[in-house]
């Protein structure tokens, strides 16, 4: 009898537990949202998106002056370059290049541009030499719409995607890794029914 008492406590208490268990976790992730990493992307999204527009972008060079058109309708891997581009930057226009790369068939549906900010300082030899970056100059008004993703200027090395309507929809810290941005792209582009 005893043994029966003790394995029907037993079973109460693991229904109890099955009852109480998940609502505790459930209480435990409502007060604690940050627990848990939703989603499968591996850069920031920007929410709500930066619209930009065609007109806010002039080539620095006459290749990008000649090809700036290209920026709508592909999707942009951008690389904001506030001044001059040290080592950071270099490593982070070299990813850009080898994320296109790693693109496979894709790769004509992807572009890639500098975003020179202070335009007077001359371009370095590799990129006239590139003939898939385009080098731009951002207006005035494109410059104001940037602070609301980053107060303070974006740092070198850093990385934006742009959609093909123009939108800046997500960033990378610098330093970041460039099969994770594949990824991300590759998504996006598989979802995709533009550019």
């Amino acid at each position: 009898m005893d043994k029966q008492h003790r394995k029907n406590r037993i079973t109460i208490l693991v229904i109890f537990a099955m009852s109480v268990i998940p609502f505790g976790i459930a209480w435990y992730l409502a007060k604690h949202p940050d627990a848990v990493r939703l989603g499968t992307n591996h850069g920031e999204l920007i929410s709500p998106p930066l619209v930009t527009d065609a007109g806010e972008f002039s080539g620095a060079d006459p290749f990008s002056a000649e090809h700036i058109g290209e920026l709508k309708g592909h999707w942009i891997l951008v690389n904001p370059v506030a001044g001059e581009c040290g080592e950071t930057c270099r490593v982070a226009l070299h990813k850009t290049n080898q994320i296109g790369l790693m693109m496979g068939k894709d790769i004509a549906r992807i572009r890639r541009l500098a975003l020179l900010f202070d335009n007077k300082l001359p371009l370095p030899a590799e990129w006239r030499e590139d003939g898939r970056l385009l080098k731009a100059a951002p207006a005035p008004s494109l410059q104001q719409k940037i602070t609301t993703i980053n107060p303070s200027p974006l740092p070198d090395g850093s990385l934006l995607i742009m959609d093909p309507l123009g939108n800046v929809m997500m960033k990378y810290a610098p330093g970041y890794d460039p099969y994770q941005v594949r990824d991300d792209l590759g998504k996006l582009l598989r979802i995709s029914q533009i550019g």
